[in-house]
């Protein structure tokens, strides 16, 4: 089992037609190793045309309703992926990753405040992502995925870089991955490291769990006191930046300490206080895991 997706989700890109959307949905393609998973993409001004035998149609309501699509992945631009993320709710799918970076954050409270107030039961992951991969089946996003081995371990982060690099010491010491979560570093997003940590938490072919987060919020303190009531199976937890001055953006837009708050030395402690095994080295991560495991 695995989390989110697996091999036979069937996924629509939005945003096929331009040159990193084609690019990623290429190789994701590849990965799935013969899998007919990337079923359809999106344009409404390309509709009727194809991308190398991947028929684009109009709208997503039409892919689905033509190939059976369950999954949609966004690398529409900046100004229209908001629109492009409520057109693949409106069409109820039941898991949506947002790839683009740099939405308007006005945009995306919008769309947040509509999802809740209609009650959608598709899930959003992103924006600002690098997407969501189950080794050895399936990977929607722009993660490599030649780092992957399949496995029982989970992660999950903020950062696209440090999942990465999670994943990397992980494979390196012989420990898969179950599914591997990029959640995206937005203020304003979709899946929080809390509703990641209830999924791998009740799927039984996950083991433990990489948790990595960044300053700012209070998202990884909440999930931390989640973890110390609820899960089941050992957490490894890091967070980014350490150095980070108060007031200043750190990388990724969610990613500033504001008003004494969200340093990660207070995540730190809060996720050691709720049981959590913290390293402050990111060289350490991978270690940290296998020293749980035993």
């Amino acid at each position: 089992m695995s989390i989110l997706i697996n091999g036979n989700a069937r996924v629509i890109t939005q945003g096929i037609t331009g040159k990193t959307g084609q690019y990623h949905t290429r190789t994701s393609r590849e990965y799935a190793n013969g899998r007919a998973c990337y079923v359809a993409g999106v344009n409404p001004k390309k509709a009727g045309e194809d991308f190398e035998g991947i028929p684009i149609f109009a709208s997503v309501a039409e892919a689905k309703k033509s190939t059976g699509a369950t999954v949609s992945v966004i690398y529409v631009p900046p100004a229209g992926a908001a629109a492009a993320i409520w057109e693949a709710v409106e069409a109820d799918l039941d898991l949506v990753i947002c790839i683009t970076e740099g939405i308007p954050v006005r945009d995306m409270i919008q769309v947040r405040d509509r999802m809740r107030k209609q009650a959608r039961k598709t899930l959003l992951l992103g924006p600002n992502c690098p997407g969501v991969i189950t080794p050895g089946e399936l990977k929607i996003g722009i993660m490599p995925g030649h780092i992957h081995k399949k496995g029982r371990v989970g992660v999950v982060s903020r950062s696209g870089t440090l999942t990465y690099e999670a994943v990397g010491q992980l494979t390196e010491l012989g420990i898969g991955q179950s599914t591997a979560v990029g959640i995206g570093g937005d203020p304003v997003n979709g899946l929080k490291h809390i509703d990641v940590l209830r999924l791998f938490n009740d799927d039984p072919a996950t083991d433990a769990v990489v948790m990595i987060g960044e300053i700012g919020g209070s998202d990884e303190e909440d999930c931390a006191r989640w973890s110390k009531a609820n899960m089941k199976k050992p957490v490894v937890g890091f967070i980014a930046g350490v150095t980070a001055p108060p007031g200043k953006r750190m990388g990724h837009a969610g990613a500033i300490i504001s008003g004494g708050k969200g340093t990660a030395q207070e995540k730190l402690e809060v996720m050691e206080e709720c049981g959590i095994t913290v390293t402050r080295n990111p060289a350490e991560m991978g270690k940290a895991l296998k020293a749980v495991l035993k």
